[in-house]
């Protein structure tokens, strides 16, 4: 009878008293974000810092209990019947990017802000909120991603840019088309950065066997050769000594 008295006592405890003007009002901010994503895409790089708080403060007040839901995990799934990872991120921003200011952590966007997450969580009480922001503001979605895992891997990576070109829509089955060619050459972990280099190397190739620039040609089959795995430069090796 004393076990079951103090278990009582422990779960009475445990529960928050649940206030239900805070409780009806934070769902409420919470439907509403929601719903503004559903409707206006740069919202989700905006309310992202509000929303990761709302779902911080329901956990905590236990504020599902006014829709008579069992858990926590149930009010979530009900909220984010697509995924629930996304509000378990958003809710993780909120408790580790403490010592970011919610305007720098809004202006950073959705994206950057997982990044950077990653870091706080492996850094802790060490990390570096003060040079993270500046490269946050300074580089490009992707080379802030790149710089992260670079930091966390201990892997340089190499130099990159971007590069934009239109194309027609008519134009983009054969573009494809070769990409994918090449995919079934490189692998499917590469990038069509790499595909597209693939594809230019073997028309260079091509053009100075033709031209019968020796120097040129062997500078494109040594790049082909390059990108290609591992398992295909052996077979491609042993073909060569085969016909040598």
């Amino acid at each position: 009878m004393i076990g079951l008295t103090n278990l009582w006592i422990d779960r009475a405890r445990m529960e928050p008293t649940l206030d239900r003007r805070r409780a009806l009002l934070v769902m409420d901010k919470i439907d509403e974000i929601l719903f503004w994503e559903k409707t206006k895409e740069q919202e989700r790089d905006v309310r992202f810092v509000e929303l990761g708080q709302y779902l911080c403060e329901v956990r905590a007040g236990q504020y599902w209990r006014l829709e008579s839901l069992k858990s926590f995990d149930e009010f979530l799934e009900k909220r984010f019947p697509e995924s629930r990872r996304k509000a378990y991120y958003l809710m993780a921003i909120h408790e580790n990017l403490t010592k970011v200011p919610k305007p720098r952590l809004k202006a950073m966007g959705w994206s950057k802000a997982v990044e950077m997450l990653k870091v706080a969580r492996r850094e802790g009480e060490n990390f570096d909120c003060a040079t993270w922001l500046h490269k946050a503001q300074e580089l490009p979605k992707e080379a802030f991603k790149r710089e992260v895992e670079r930091h966390l891997t201990g892997q340089e990576t190499e130099p990159w840019e971007l590069i934009y070109f239109k194309l027609y829509k008519s134009q983009l089955p054969v573009i494809e088309q070769a990409l994918e060619t090449a995919a079934l050459m490189l692998g499917s972990d590469k990038s069509r950065g790499y595909m597209l280099e693939m594809i230019c190397a073997d028309f260079l190739a091509g053009a100075n066997l033709q031209n019968g620039d020796s120097s040129d040609l062997l500078l494109s089959l040594e790049r082909i050769f390059g990108l290609l795995p591992g398992p295909k430069q052996q077979e491609l090796l042993i073909k060569v000594s085969a016909t040598a």
